[in-house]
């Protein structure tokens, strides 16, 4: 299936954010130090445009990084004017951006609603107030209530971005987080865990010994708990993890923490695991001497996992089982088709997510 959805994100490194979270060095997390100006806005968009297939469904200008509605009103307008002018030509379909729960309030959602803004991401990271303050936040679980109910009675698309294992937090903490997030009913959402990034105050937290980043498994196994809630509630999950960035990959940015270029394919592929797990017990197939899965060839890597674990796994969960697993492009990327003996059976995995397992 070709990708119908593009971004062009422009990146405002902790511009308008007075405050200091503990693990945020928004330079090295984008990986952008130069600023991004408005009238860089148009040209780029149209350069874009120009790598996009034509039969593209959606394209939409995206303001990432800093605290946006925190930006001085004029620099902020004309920011939203470059981007509200490129959706007037026709050359983009939507605009969002990111900013602070604190930073929403009614006349800063109409200035937004004037200027053709579609979506708000919100930095939650935590629904725990201990958490959110031993992290600096500045704000309160509270406060992220109270801008996503303006967000939503507003009429704009509703993103909430949480953070795994910033200090004071648990697991339980997690849950009830990803709890008190699906309660308010966003669109979407994004799940990053904690990382040490150098320069930071949770760098030196670390160094001092006071805190200790999740190891990567236990961040991952943490994450599938959380994207099975928001399954549940048919809540799409755009992002797991920070996307590498050369800075990161090339200067050694990540001090500590479970970092992984592929760190959305191993949740998403221990979450496939359990499902394929829960299809065998269910259906009495563990005794069936040859098992073959069929995926779609966009599907398979996840499915088989990464230096094929999922497989492995499968193999010493059902010793007595001799598992295949083969591509089909004629399934949808949801679908698995599962052939044993003489019986073969189809299972939309994302159903059984929501079904859950």
């Amino acid at each position: 299936m070709a990708k119908e959805h593009y971004i062009i994100p422009f990146f405002i490194p902790h511009t308008g954010c007075p405050h200091h979270c503990v693990f945020c060095s928004q330079n090295k997390i984008t990986g952008k130090e130069r600023p991004v100006l408005p009238e860089h806005i148009l040209t780029t968009v149209r350069e874009y445009i120009a790598t996009f297939p034509r039969d593209a469904k959606r394209v939409e200008v995206a303001f990432f990084g800093g605290s946006f509605t925190g930006i001085p009103l004029p620099l902020q307008n004309a920011f939203l004017g470059q981007a509200y002018a490129a959706k007037r030509k026709g050359l983009i379909d939507g605009i969002r951006l990111s900013t602070r729960p604190d930073y929403i309030n009614n006349s800063i959602l109409d200035n937004l609603k004037g200027y053709g803004v579609d979506t708000v991401e919100l930095g939650v990271q935590s629904m725990n107030n201990r958490v959110l303050d031993l992290s600096q936040r500045g704000h309160t679980a509270e406060d992220v209530a109270y801008a996503s109910r303006l967000i939503r009675g507003y009429g704009f698309n509703l993103g909430l971005q949480m953070m795994v294992g910033l200090p004071g937090s648990d697991r339980e903490a997690e849950i009830e987080t990803a709890e008190r997030v699906c309660a308010l009913g966003p669109d979407f959402v994004r799940i990053y865990p904690a990382l040490i990034i150098r320069g930071t105050a949770l760098e030196e937290m670390y160094r001092a010994g006071t805190y200790r980043p999740l190891p990567l498994g236990e961040a991952v196994d943490v994450c599938v708990t959380l994207a099975e809630m928001f399954a549940r509630e048919r809540i799409k999950v755009i992002r797991m993890g920070l996307q590498p960035t050369d800075m990161i990959n090339e200067e050694g940015e990540v001090v500590a923490g479970p970092f992984h270029p592929s760190f959305r394919q191993l949740v998403d592929s221990r979450l496939l695991l359990k499902v394929v797990s829960k299809v065998i017990d269910q259906r009495g197939l563990n005794s069936v001497g040859e098992l073959v899965i069929e995926a779609n060839p966009r599907t398979l890597p996840t499915l088989q996992g990464i230096g094929k674990e999922s497989i492995k796994s499968l193999r010493e969960a059902y010793p007595r089982l001799a598992v295949k697993v083969t591509g089909n492009r004629g399934l949808g990327q949801t679908v698995l088709r599962i052939i044993s003996g003489d019986g073969l059976s189809e299972v939309d995995y994302r159903r059984v997510l929501e079904k859950g397992i």
